[in-house]
């Protein structure tokens, strides 16, 4: 069943009770990153295999992933080419409080330096559950960011 998480803003991602932090250098070009995150959301489901569909809503975006689970977000921060932040409103994740994800852009030689954090507020278990699930969220991130350059690469 969905419900109501807990409206947050840009500054959750510094004071939220769990973060998980990742980032990666890519070759890609910080401008073409930010598009394909915050414009070609259909996109999204070709490179980050947790996703099977994302689609804009009016003023956010609406993403399901493999296994059920459901978002409808609000976009906070939308600043090409170096910054793109959403605020989860409602989800069927059970335990969910509050949830931003914040995805920051910097060029780094000829490419991205991109980092992505979670910011996470929830019941007890559903902390623990996502502080246990760090190094395997990790390894989706690394692969998806890897897939993302990939298509970048070879699309322009």
């Amino acid at each position: 069943m969905a419900h109501r998480l807990r409206p947050v803003g840009t500054g959750f991602p510094e004071t939220a009770p769990v973060r998980l932090v990742f980032a990666r250098e890519i070759s890609t070009s910080p401008d073409l990153v930010f598009r394909a995150l915050a414009e070609d959301l259909p996109g999204w489901a070709e490179w980050f295999s947790a996703v099977t569909s994302a689609r804009p809503t009016e003023g956010g975006r609406e993403v399901r992933l493999r296994g059920g689970a459901r978002f409808a977000e609000t976009v906070l921060a939308a600043r090409a080419p170096e910054l793109y932040t959403y605020r989860v409103d409602v989800t069927n994740v059970p335990g969910a409080r509050a949830w931003v994800e914040e995805w920051r852009l910097t060029p780094a030689g000829a490419g991205t330096r991109v980092r992505m954090t979670f910011a996470l507020d929830g019941t007890a278990p559903f902390r623990l559950l996502w502080t246990l699930a760090r190094p395997g969220v990790g390894h989706a991130f690394h692969d998806a960011i890897t897939k993302l350059d990939r298509r970048l690469t070879t699309a322009g």
